[in-house]
């Protein structure tokens, strides 16, 4: 089936760019028409109306939510989430670290996914399993704020020198659903476990 084929498989793209000039500024603050560049952390001083100076900073919040069509959860406010239409009506949306951990969200408006849990298992582990690693997996589910819960598994993939720990589940109705999938590796754990743990801690679903 094409559509379960085209959502098989997940593209992680790393981009690297090129660095801007030094003088620029991450933000642009706009007050009564006049524009001024800001960084993150940064404070500077702001002219009003009636001639008045005041002092303003900005700052960060450590998450921020993001919103697809039908869900949103919360991540890292400085790792981005990416879109990209896989064609078929649906869309995958990717946040991955720099060192490796995923959490992708896939979005069908055509089908119930849940059934694609194993596919996409094997899918993101055959290159490991064919390369000697041992796959373990097992059922799971995610009870939602809300009282939903999400099925499907959980799988270690083992190599030698590495563990990779996956979390694959779904929920859909009878023309739409949405497939959450998680990935991080042991050695990472101390650090990335955290984003994970956020993550699973906000889904939303609205469907």
């Amino acid at each position: 089936m094409r559509m379960v084929s085209a959502a098989a498989f997940i593209l992680i793209a790393l981009c690297a760019g090129s660095a801007a000039s030094e003088d620029l500024k991450a933000f642009r603050l706009t007050s009564d028409g006049k524009t001024l560049d800001i960084d993150a952390g940064e404070s500077t001083k702001v002219t009003l109306p009636d001639g008045k100076q005041v002092e303003v900073k900005l700052d960060k919040n450590d998450f921020a939510t993001f919103s697809g069509g039908s869900f949103s959860f919360n991540h890292p406010s400085g790792i981005s989430v990416t879109k990209t239409d896989l064609g078929e009506n649906i869309t995958q949306y990717l946040m991955a670290s720099a060192l490796g951990t995923i959490v992708v969200v896939q979005e069908y408006g055509k089908m119930n996914p849940v059934s694609l849990n194993q596919l996409m298992l094997q899918e993101m582990t055959k290159e490991s399993v064919q390369a000697g690693a041992e796959l373990t997996q097992q059922p799971t589910t995610r009870k939602l704020a809300d009282g939903r819960e999400l099925t499907g598994i959980r799988a270690e993939v083992k190599t030698r020198t590495d563990t990779a720990y996956f979390e694959i589940v779904g929920y859909g109705l009878a023309d739409q659903g949405l497939l959450f999938i998680t990935r991080v590796g042991s050695g990472d754990l101390g650090t990335e476990q955290p984003l994970i743990d956020k993550f699973w801690e906000s889904p939303k679903v609205k469907m």
